[in-house]
């Protein structure tokens, strides 16, 4: 498994794969400004995993969110989805604890929960 205090995994349920070379982003919300901060991009490896997402360094309390490319990723395939893109928002008060958020999806549902 990837390290680092945040991973995630994403698997097309409808097709039994991981999701490979799905556009992921991280985001951190400015609580004074209540606006978003991008704080990384990544794309999603063979097995659906897109490790170093946020160093432990970097990694504080507060909330942030997941943002998964979802159309772009069926669109790849060939296939339409009903999602163009789905936003996971999560807060992080213990940021030495591990977070896993993992996406199980298909063109027509998503779900998620906390990993460990």
């Amino acid at each position: 498994m990837a390290s680092g205090p945040l991973t995630t995994h994403v698997l097309n349920t409808g097709d039994g794969v991981p999701a490979a070379k799905m556009a992921i982003s991280l985001h951190r919300l400015d609580s004074t400004l209540m606006i978003w901060s991008m704080l990384t991009v990544g794309t999603t490896n063979e097995d659906g995993r897109c490790p170093g997402l946020i160093s432990r360094e970097a990694f504080t309390p507060g909330m942030y969110k997941l943002r998964f490319e979802t159309g772009s990723y069926w669109e790849s395939l060939g296939q339409k989805s009903f999602y163009p893109y789905v936003e996971v928002v999560f807060t992080i008060s213990d940021p030495e604890q591990r977070f896993h958020l993992p996406l199980l999806m298909s063109r027509f549902s998503y779900s998620t929960y906390r990993g460990s």
